[in-house]
């Protein structure tokens, strides 16, 4: 013949080893089950070991008592939530241990109930804040901005600055008045001259002429017929003042 009240004492025993302070003995009162004899609460929330009790979203009860013929019997049982569950999801549940109490039968069956319950909580519960969670950092990631492009250095910032400055010489030579850029090569002016003559047409300041004690400097020849576009004209001053001796070459003819 079973000892049913030696089993159920071994089952009670063992589950408080188990969950410990999640684990303790209510009032009958509390329980919500129509019965007197002893009834026990066990506090259950989502099976992840990372996250911190104080952050749980929700949390309920799984309330049980052993009928007489338990574990050939099922027991009574009852949840109720300690936060954020609604009254649906706990009938919901409520069915679904009910009904693997009855596949159960013939064995303690209290602590699968509880791992039941877990794995419900994560699945109803946790998957949501998961996605979130998951958009949230790839919001973060879209956030921050990976540079692109070529990393600066002295020589690649020096060629910059030397095609720059070639470029605004050639703005500032549009500036200036057709007869400077037509002029004859033998009253060609100095850079320095050139460059201050056209910032004299831009802002009206008297022109350098060329009896001025500025020593000389090499002369920039942008003759408008010699390119097809601005762009040509650039390469060809760029490749001016790179190649001195091409230039001096030049001049000596």
């Amino acid at each position: 013949m079973t000892d049913y009240l030696q089993e159920q004492e071994m089952e009670i025993e063992a589950l408080e080893a188990i969950l410990m302070d999640d684990f303790k003995e209510i009032h009958s009162s509390e329980s919500g089950l129509a019965t007197s004899n002893r009834c026990f609460q066990i506090k259950l929330a989502p099976q992840d070991d990372e996250i911190d009790e104080s952050s749980i979203p929700v949390q309920l009860a799984l309330i049980f008592s052993h009928t007489e013929k338990y574990p050939d019997e099922p027991p009574l049982l009852n949840v109720k939530s300690l936060r954020g569950i609604q009254i649906e999801d706990l009938r919901i549940l409520k069915e679904k241990l009910q009904q693997e109490a009855c596949e159960n039968l013939g064995m303690a069956m209290i602590y699968t109930l509880v791992a039941s319950v877990k794995e419900w909580i994560s699945e109803r519960f946790c998957q949501d804040t998961t996605i979130e969670n998951a958009n949230a950092e790839e919001a973060a990631k879209e956030d921050i901005i990976i540079p692109h492009g070529e990393p600066v250095t002295v020589d690649t910032f020096l060629a910059w600055r030397e095609r720059y400055e070639a470029e605004l010489a050639l703005e500032r030579a549009k500036l200036m008045p057709e007869s400077v850029l037509t002029a004859t090569k033998e009253k060609k002016l100095t850079g320095r001259q050139w460059f201050e003559s056209g910032r004299a047409a831009a802002k009206g300041a008297a022109p350098v002429t060329e009896g001025s004690d500025v020593e000389d400097e090499e002369e920039i020849d942008f003759d408008d017929d010699d390119f097809e576009d601005d762009e040509d004209m650039l390469e060809h001053y760029l490749a001016e003042k790179s190649d001195p001796s091409s230039h001096s070459s030049r001049k000596a003819n």
